[in-house]
């Protein structure tokens, strides 16, 4: 960020850490800018905050074909394997109550 484009009470977050908070005050130290979040009390360089608002889509997506995942339940089902679990287990609903 610019220092033209913090004010105080600004939502912010610090992307290396995670860290979110309120602008308190902003000092110059240096020559470099840096606010203090309200979360912390700590002084952040404005060049490596970003607004709050702002969100980074990292996560990804995996996608199975449906048919795959239907014929190898099935194929679970046949075998031998789903025929060992239930011998193993009493029958019995377990509530937790």
């Amino acid at each position: 960020m610019l220092a033209g484009e913090i004010t105080l009470g600004m939502r912010v977050r610090y992307p290396r850490t995670g860290t979110m908070g309120n602008i308190l005050r902003i000092d110059e130290i240096g020559g470099i800018t840096f606010a203090e979040l309200d979360t912390t009390n700590l002084l952040y360089r404005i060049d490596h905050l970003i607004p709050a608002t702002a969100t980074a889509t990292t996560s990804t997506t995996i996608v199975e074909d449906a048919k795959e995942v239907i014929s190898r339940e099935r194929e679970f089902a046949a075998g031998s394997g789903l025929q060992d679990a239930l011998k193993n287990i009493d029958q019995s609903c377990e509530g937790g109550g």
